[in-house]
């Protein structure tokens, strides 16, 4: 049988606080390592953000910012429908992301403003003033989600009456 190396707690002598912020510290650090492998997005300069490392295409600004109204689950199909109908940035294939598609957006290494005027954790490419979550395909009549993307993580709801942003993005051919 081997033997195992005994755990050592490096930090004993730290109080939780100082515990909570070294966390807080080696996260950031290891985000940034991350993102340093990591091509930053393009500005295409028509309203819609290029990742080069996924290929993803994205509409610079959200529901929000386009109509200054949040949408239901229910409701998220009309937004969708009018941004494809008016040929948004020359492209009719707009949709809501999946959560995986979502999550890389979510940048530990980046500071975007919200509509509150609270920061999260996304590329400022995107513009100011949006909403941190977005309705993500996961999502159905009978499973409401929503993604938020200030934590990174899909939250259910119990009801269809909650209200959200939308973000989309179109998977260029």
């Amino acid at each position: 049988m081997a033997e195992t190396a005994p755990e050592i707690d490096e930090g004993k002598s730290l109080t939780p606080a100082e515990k909570a912020a070294q966390k807080k510290k080696d996260a950031l650090a290891k985000a940034k390592a991350a993102a340093a492998d990591k091509k930053p997005l393009v500005d295409n300069g028509d309203g819609t953000i290029t990742d080069p490392n996924s290929g993803f295409m994205w509409k610079q600004t959200d529901a929000w910012l386009d109509s200054k109204r949040f949408y239901t689950w229910a409701m998220h199909k009309e937004y969708v429908d009018q941004v494809n109908k008016d040929n948004f940035a020359n492209y009719s294939d707009w949709r809501i992301p999946s959560k995986a598609e979502a999550l890389t957006i979510v940048d530990k290494t980046k500071e975007c403003v919200d509509k509150n005027g609270t920061i999260f954790t996304m590329d400022p490419i995107f513009t100011e003033g949006c909403v941190s979550n977005t309705w993500i395909s996961e999502c159905s009549d009978d499973n409401i989600i929503r993604f938020d993307l200030k934590i990174g993580i899909d939250t259910p709801y119990t009801t269809p009456d909650i209200y959200g942003s939308i973000r989309l993005i179109r998977i260029p051919a």
